[in-house]
């Protein structure tokens, strides 16, 4: 019998302020010819609320005794605080050392805009799209590519709204 251990941290959003945090994979070495060195993937959290604030208690199914790369996100009101910590045994630590992000605001007027990005083998994926307004991640279809022989993922973005974007990069 297999028992998976856990890790799991707080924090406390202020009125008006949503933060959520994926936590940064490195490729296996076998797929890095094909795939991205970096995927990144959203943490689960329950959310309680306390007064004007929301207490987010976030997990870390299988943590890595050499720490686990967490990318941090805020969203306010027309704006995007960006952190990196790591979690390292039973704390969170925030890193001052600047981290390769590359991240854009998406924007179309078309009605039918369709973002695509390839998966790894273990269907996980370099880029990750937002809606700032609810910090919901924007659900990709997955389908089959022939031409490549890759599973791919399509997101269908909405006419006049904007999106946060971002991917991890080795430089």
């Amino acid at each position: 019998m297999e028992i998976t251990q856990g890790k799991h941290f707080s924090i406390t959003d202020p009125n008006g302020i949503n933060t959520v945090i994926y936590q940064i994979n490195k490729t296996e070495k076998e797929y890095l010819k094909e795939f991205p060195k970096y995927t990144v993937e959203r943490l689960d959290y329950t959310s309680e609320l306390r007064g004007d604030s929301t207490r987010k208690t976030y997990f870390v199914d299988e943590p890595s005794p050499d720490g686990n790369q967490l990318v941090i996100l805020s969203f306010g009101k027309e704006k995007v605080v960006i952190n990196m910590g790591i979690l390292l045994g039973d704390e969170v630590k925030i890193t001052k050392k600047p981290s390769p992000f590359k991240f854009d605001t998406l924007y179309s007027e078309q009605e039918d805009e369709y973002k695509e990005f390839s998966y790894t083998p273990s269907f996980k994926r370099s880029i990750s799209i937002i809606d700032p307004e609810t910090g919901e991640e924007v659900k990709p279809m997955l389908f089959f590519d022939e031409k490549t022989n890759e599973v791919k993922g399509k997101c269908k973005l909405k006419p006049y709204k904007s999106y946060f974007a971002f991917e991890i990069r080795e430089n």
